[in-house]
C-alpha cells in the first residue's frame, strides 16, 4: 500500500477548554443560526483549510469559530448551499486575498456523468500530489453512492490517502463534525450519481505541481 498524509495533522487539533475535548477540524453544528448548522459545511471546510496553513499547534474552540464565522461571508451558501467546486474556490481566495495572502488552486470535478469523468488513476493522482506537497484538500460530496460513511451534498477535509499500487482499491482519510473518519474513495467513484469535486489551495510559498 502507498500511503500519503499531510505531514502536520496535529494543526487541526482544535481544543475545548469547558469540557477539556479535542476535536479534529470544526464543526459545522458549532455555528449559531439553524440555517449555518444546516448549510455550513462549505465554510467550515474552507477554515480547516486555513486553519492548516496557520500552523497553529494549539487552537481554542472559540478562535475556530471566530474563523467560521468570518468565512461564512466569504464562502457563503446559497440556497442550493456550496454545490460546486467554483463556488467554494472563489470565496477561500477571497478570504485568503482580504488577508494579504497570496493564493492558488487547482481543482478536479467528477461530473454526474460517468462518460465526461476523470479517470480513476488521474483523481488518485491529483489527490496524491496535494498531499505530498502537504497541502490538505476540500472534497465535495454530491452523492456518497454506496459508501454510507459519507453524507451526501456535503464538504469534507482531506489528509490522508492510501492505495494499492494497481488501484483496485483506495481509501482517504478526512475530518467532518469535529472527527476523523475513513471513506472508501474508490467505491465512491464507482456508486456516486451526482459526483463532486476536489479542490487544493496554496499559500504563499506552498506549489502545488
Amino acid at each position: 500500500m502507498t500511503k500519503k498524509s499531510v505531514n502536520n495533522p496535529e494543526y487541526f487539533e482544535i481544543h475545548d477548554g469547558i469540557n477539556c475535548a479535542i476535536y479534529y477540524g470544526c464543526n459545522q453544528e458549532w455555528y449559531k443560526r439553524k440555517w449555518q448548522k444546516m448549510s455550513g459545511c462549505g465554510p467550515t471546510t474552507a477554515s480547516n483549510i486555513i486553519l492548516y496553513n496557520m500552523k497553529n499547534k494549539t487552537t481554542a474552540k472559540k478562535d475556530a469559530l471566530n474563523l467560521m464565522e468570518e468565512m461564512w461571508k466569504n464562502v457563503t451558501p446559497t440556497l442550493k448551499g456550496v454545490n460546486t467546486t467554483k463556488i467554494f474556490y472563489e470565496g477561500t481566495m477571497s478570504y485568503a486575498n482580504s488577508k494579504g495572502i497570496k493564493s492558488e488552486f487547482k481543482a478536479i470535478d467528477i461530473p454526474k456523468d460517468k462518460n465526461d469523468r476523470p479517470n480513476f488513476e488521474d483523481l488518485l493522482h491529483f489527490i496524491n500530489n496535494s498531499l505530498e506537497n502537504d497541502i490538505p484538500l476540500a472534497f465535495l460530496n454530491l452523492c456518497n453512492g454506496e459508501e454510507k460513511s459519507l453524507d451526501k451534498w456535503h464538504w469534507v477535509t482531506v489528509i490522508s490517502l492510501e492505495y494499492e499500487e494497481d488501484k483496485s482499491t483506495a481509501f482517504i482519510e478526512i475530518l467532518d463534525e469535529g472527527m476523523k473518519k475513513t471513506i472508501d474513495l474508490l467505491l465512491w467513484y464507482k456508486t456516486t450519481t451526482l459526483g463532486g469535486g476536489f479542490v487544493s489551495f496554496s499559500f504563499n510559498d506552498q506549489i502545488i505541481d
